[in-house]
């Protein structure tokens, strides 16, 4: 069901340090940060060629990144992305496998205007999962 990983999100708290660590230090294309009010979060995208790492900054107060940056005041992986031919059949089969999705279960657009899902950590091993419709 799961196709390529398109993306590891990163929760930074500087996000002008973090874009110059992956572009300076690694040599990574990064681009210009982009504001995504409707997800409350500030990204840039760090270009590699098999898969993109997301840096996320908190934008405004009420931010679900600001929760995470102080349980977690150094940054870490917030979630993996992956890709779905389908968002609503990966949806439709993973809640009948007993799977959460958060929210209201209905995709929204995601950084990349793409539909997305996310799911319940608690489901898979601690991790966060986002799902993109491809």
């Amino acid at each position: 069901m799961i196709g390529r990983l398109n993306h590891v999100a990163i929760a930074v708290p500087d996000l002008a340090a973090a874009s110059a660590l992956y572009k300076n230090t690694l040599g990574a294309k990064v681009s210009a940060p982009v504001p995504q009010p409707a997800h409350g979060v500030t990204v840039v995208f760090v270009e590699l060629p098999n898969t993109k790492i997301e840096l996320l900054h908190p934008l405004g107060a009420n931010s679900p990144i600001a929760g995470f940056l102080q349980k977690n005041a150094a940054g870490g992986i917030h979630h993996v992305c992956y890709e779905v031919d389908d968002i609503y059949a990966a949806r439709d089969r993973l809640k009948a496998a007993g799977a959460r999705v958060l929210g209201d279960g209905e995709p929204k657009a995601g950084a990349h205007e793409k539909p997305v899902l996310f799911l319940h950590p608690k489901d898979f091993c601690g991790t966060l999962i986002e799902l993109e419709q491809a």
